[in-house]
């Protein structure tokens, strides 16, 4: 049982990924275009907003790119630092634990998104993709590198 839970282990991270990217950019789009009931409660934030704006704009991009699994481990670090700055800055000086402060959300996707830097992006992800085409290019100058010195 558990080697067949190995070996679909990458495709359940990848579903994971997925998934919390997804909900990550949801909560970006509501607050920038006012979609999906909106920041809130409703509307949209104004552009340039510290921090609310920016705030955003990382959800929208970070969990975008965090779906494809393109740069998912610098994503991942930054998503993770922002909601660290939304739990602390904005949630825990109302009370000291998530429950009681309404920071729950922020703290879940915090230590989602650093166990996404360690783990990386799964099976699935355009980083991966790329990763296989630069192993299947060698490049001119790596051979050189290698050849071994000619004596005369």
């Amino acid at each position: 049982m558990y080697t067949r839970l190995n070996r679909a282990q990458p495709y359940a991270l990848a579903l994971f990924r997925i998934v919390v990217g997804l909900l990550f950019a949801c909560h970006g789009a509501a607050s920038l275009f006012g979609v999906l009931g909106g920041a809130m409660g409703g509307g949209s934030i104004p552009t340039g907003t510290w921090p609310g704006w920016y705030a955003a704009l990382i959800q929208l991009v970070g969990g975008i790119l965090i779906v494809l699994g393109l740069g998912t481990r610098i994503a991942a670090f930054v998503a993770s630092g922002s909601m660290a700055y939304a739990y602390f800055k904005v949630h825990q000086p109302e009370a000291l634990f998530p429950l009681q402060n309404g920071g729950e959300p922020s703290a879940v996707f915090c230590w989602v998104f650093l166990l996404l830097v360690f783990t990386g992006p799964g099976s699935l992800a355009l980083d991966r993709l790329f990763a296989r085409r630069s192993d299947a290019e060698p490049s001119e100058d790596r051979t050189r590198e290698q050849a071994p010195a000619v004596a005369a």
